[in-house]
């Protein structure tokens, strides 16, 4: 799916709602958004277009989340 490199509070990406953009950075951006299936806020992070397909940022990515 592609994705935007920025979205707005009211957008959604697939089937979470954004709710506020929290904060961005070298790795993309962060925001606060809810999942209405399981009725609970959560945080998404949304790496830029040049991210996405760097090998690199990947793994940051992955070592972040963890």
């Amino acid at each position: 799916m592609a994705q935007p490199d920025s979205l707005e509070p009211g957008s959604s990406l697939d089937r979470y709602e954004v709710v506020a953009r929290i904060s961005a950075g070298g790795m993309g951006e962060v925001y606060r958004a809810r999942d209405p299936l399981l009725e609970r806020e959560l945080v998404l992070k949304v790496l830029p277009q040049r991210a996405r397909f760097n090998a690199d940022a990947l793994e940051r990515f992955v070592r972040e989340a963890r």
